[in-house]
């Protein structure tokens, strides 16, 4: 944990070192959901009470993602189209003919820029960076006279950002993610010298035995006023910061990407996924007595796929141990702060992960320093998502944004796969779909990501009739999900590994509603055909129809994927040739095609839900991934088991402890090994009779001296239910002025149906505001039941309120609530 303080620190010292040119515009922003009739309306005055002052512009801060509730209304489709932002900046660049930027870290989907009524930039594509130079239209909004008069000295800048439908633009609408609209990634406005490095490419690279280090530096000038000359000076800094090789030389001001550097290093400090050691280079431009200078992270690793075998990371094994990142989050959607991201990196690092596929588009510059910092390896890729293949704007936008994608992010040493495509077997946006072409234009971004960058491998994800184009490939294999059940997943892993040079299975898991659990979750494996293997087809994610799967007709329990993720853990470490793999994903997301999920409009397969709350799957991970002392029993989040009062039930305890005693009831029911190889929970179990009524349950086990400890407390039912007849809704607690509720479900004899999944409607009258929309179990105002009950929290806002609650087929209930 030191170690990863230490890194974030770092990272954010290098983020700000030169904070005094570089300012995020995060404050002072106006947002309007809709259109314009033209630009004059985003410029002209308000007067504060004028009714005719309309539109309404509501007061943000940025990142502003204008679907930040949307995106989960169970009773609304996500907003798509336009949405206006307006500010007014002061602008004092410190630069004699410095020019003034607009720098985009991201932004959706088309967007255009205005300095008062001139458009001044645009830009399609809603995540790579990009940069507006607003230097002239600046210099000429001086001399206009409302300058002084109505802007009192300010410039006013209006940001138009459109994610309406559009067959000819990437990603396809067709995507099991939302086409977000806003300004939700950071806006900055940065200041720079009449000459400055407009991009700085530095490629480091290091032999097997990593002995010799070899850096290559070439660059990019902004120069639009063509000056003449310039000196160059480069410096090379250890991870300590200490100077371990420089250069410098004046040179004639040049065009396009120039070499500039080359330099040789004997015994670097090696990155890796365990000692992430980051080197600096310092790129300092001198012209006129003014310098600018620029610096890139960058790290010394040897990375190879092995044909028809494993992944090694300087000279050694290294089984990757993935997941999946999209950029989406409850209450913003993918407006997620610096600190939010950061939280997110760090929960995957103490899970154990070392390895991330960034789904299904390049991510933000954050999320990627935050990798190189903390030591997770990347495969980062373009949105040609779905849909087919358009036509020419289609085609350059795809691709504009990979010539991006590796431009900007050259320098991480945390990447190692440019992903060029993901599920392009999937038709849909066009009445062609010719597997021949699409094959013709995956060829030519292969070969253009190899030249842009020759150092890192090409990879896509399900399109089995492009799979020998790309350097890595990974099918489809959801063994125990869409198709088959999870004890294939070995076998069939190893018949997908025998047909490409270089296999890495991405995307396998499941959807798990979370706070639901199962004492027989495994029941739905036994309707599904074996032998025909694991792979997704047409129909699989529906909820309704076709042949029998555990993603249909399964419990969608928590209890069921533990144990599909342990069996696919414990097989991973017996697979010698396995390069890795990764789960889909990390964190429940929100998705316009899945409206008739537990929570609607939201995948949940994540290991965590959408607010960072952990699900039990989180901790089965650390218990094969983790050195770091772990110990939890499963259940923290299941109140009440049930069955007889004489069957005897398993407890399932995941750690990583060499081993663990359990008490029930202060009763030791032994001690266990662990043995990773022994399923479920690595040995880890116990079947024992638990007390009507309250039940405690105590983990101990050791290491190196220290005791470590879990303890949980479960209630047990004997009583069995009938059919759901009627619903009990109550206040359960109170906490600074936020009030949780609770709905539970009893049938005729009042006794709680703990299997009960009906849907439930949350309402609200009065002062309060629920605290719906999160996309999460407990910040849904439509959800499904888990284990006979479902919550939501109510801001009391000082006052009385009543709240209720529907379901199909029973009687509404209601609750006053109040201080």
């Amino acid at each position: 944990m030191r170690r990863l303080i230490l890194a974030i620190f770092c990272t954010i010292l290098f983020n700000n070192v030169f904070a005094q040119r570089h300012q995020r515009l995060t404050q002072n922003w106006e947002f309007l959901k809709g259109d314009l009739g033209g630009i004059y309306e985003a410029i002209r005055p308000v007067k504060a009470g004028n009714p005719e002052s309309v539109p309404v512009w509501d007061k943000v801060v940025l990142p502003h993602c204008f679907n930040a509730k949307d995106a989960v209304d169970p009773d609304l489709n996500y907003y798509q189209g336009p949405g206006w932002y307006r500010t007014q900046l002061t602008i004092s660049n410190p630069y004699k003919d410095g020019r003034t930027l607009l720098h985009f870290e991201g932004a959706g989907q088309k967007t255009k820029v205005y300095i008062y009524d001139v458009k001044v930039a645009e830009h399609v594509g809603g995540y790579d960076e990009w940069t507006a130079d607003i230097t002239d239209a600046v210099a000429a909004f001086r001399k206009n006279p409302l300058f002084e008069k109505q802007f009192k000295g300010k410039i006013p800048v209006e940001i138009r950002c459109d994610n309406s439908r559009d067959l000819e633009m990437i990603p396809s609408d067709l995507s099991d993610f939302n086409v977000y609209g806003g300004l939700y990634r950071y806006l900055n406005l940065s200041y720079v010298p009449q000459v400055s490095a407009e991009k700085v490419f530095a490629s480091a690279s290091v032999d097997v035995k990593g002995v010799l280090g070899q850096l290559k530096i070439s660059s990019r000038l902004l120069n639009p006023d063509g000056v003449d000359t310039v000196l160059v000076k480069i410096q090379l800094k250890d991870p300590q910061g200490k100077v371990v090789s420089s250069w410098q030389k004046e040179l004639k001001a040049f065009h396009g990407q120039k070499e500039l550097w080359e330099t040789s290093l004997k015994n670097p400090k090696l990155w890796s996924v365990e000692n992430p050691n980051l080197y600096t280079v310092e790129t300092s431009i001198i012209s006129k007595g003014n310098t600018a200078v620029h610096q890139e992270k960058i790290g010394f690793r040897n990375f190879e796929f092995v044909k028809k075998g494993p992944f090694m990371l300087d000279g050694k094994r290294l089984l990757l141990r993935g997941t999946h990142r999209h950029e989406d989050h409850a209450g913003v959607a993918a407006a997620m702060t610096e600190d939010q991201i950061r939280e997110e990196m760090i929960l995957m690092k103490n899970m154990g992960v070392n390895f991330i596929r960034l789904g299904h588009y390049q991510q933000s510059r954050i999320v990627l320093e935050l990798c190189d910092s903390l030591g997770i390896l990347v495969w980062e890729e373009i949105p040609w998502c779905r849909g087919g293949l358009g036509g020419d704007l289609y085609k350059n936008q795809a691709r504009r944004m990979l010539t991006n994608m590796v431009e900007q992010h050259y320098n991480h040493p945390s990447i190692i796969i440019w992903g060029i495509g993901n599920e392009n077997d999937w038709p849909g946006d066009f009445s062609e779909f010719d597997q021949h072409k699409i094959r013709e234009f995956m060829k030519e971004l292969n070969d253009l990501s190899h030249c842009l960058d020759p150092s890192r491998k090409t990879a896509i994800r399900r399109c089995d009739f492009c799979k020998d184009i790309v350097d890595v490939y990974s099918p489809s294999i959801w063994a125990g999900w869409y198709r088959g059940i999870y004890t294939e997943y070995a076998e069939v892993s190893k018949q997908e590994f025998d047909k490409v040079d270089h296999f890495l299975h991405v995307e396998w898991g499941g959807d798990s509603h979370a706070g639901r659990h199962s004492e027989n979750p495994d029941n739905a494996l036994s309707l599904v055909k074996t032998g025909i293997g694991a792979d997704e087809r047409a129909g699989d994610a529906s909820l309704f129809g076709g042949s029998a799967r555990v993603s249909k007709d399964g419990d969608w329990s928590e209890s069921y994927m533990v144990n599909l993720i342990d069996w696919h853990l414990k097989e991973q470490e017996n697979m010698p040739w396995l390069t890795g793999a990764a789960y889909w994903p990390f964190k429940d997301f929100s998705t316009p095609v899945r409206p008739d999920n537990p929570v609607p409009y939201m995948n949940q397969k994540g290991v965590i839900e959408r607010d960072f709350t952990k699900k039990e799957a989180y901790y089965v991970f650390q218990s094969y991934w983790t050195k770091a002392p772990m110990i939890h029993i499963y259940g923290h989040s299941w109140p009440t088991r049930w069955g007889g009062a004489t069957e005897r039930k398993m407890i399932k305890v995941y750690a990583n402890l060499d081993e663990v005693e359990l008490f029930l009831n202060g009763k030791s029911l032994g001690k266990k090994k662990r043995n990773s190889q022994d399923f479920p929970a690595a040995g880890l179990r116990w079947m024992s009779t638990f007390n009507e009524g309250q039940n405690t349950i105590k983990a101990v086990g050791k290491k190196d001296g220290q005791v470590y400890t879990d303890e949980i407390t479960q209630g047990y039912q004997t009583a069995k239910w009938d059919k759901p007849a009627r619903m009990v809704l109550e206040k359960v607690s109170e906490k600074d002025g936020v009030a949780l509720i609770r709905v539970k479900v009893l049938d005729k004899n009042n006794i709680l149906c703990l299997d009960a999944t009906n849907y439930v409607s949350f309402g609200l009258t009065g002062d309060g505001t629920l605290i719906d929309d999160m996309g999460t179990a407990r910040g849904s105002r439509k959800v499904q039941l888990g284990n006979g009950c479902a919550e939501i929290s109510i801001n009391i806002n000082k006052g009385k309120s009543v709240a209720s609650v529907k379901a199909d087929g029973l009687e509404s209930v209601f609750v006053e609530i109040k201080n």
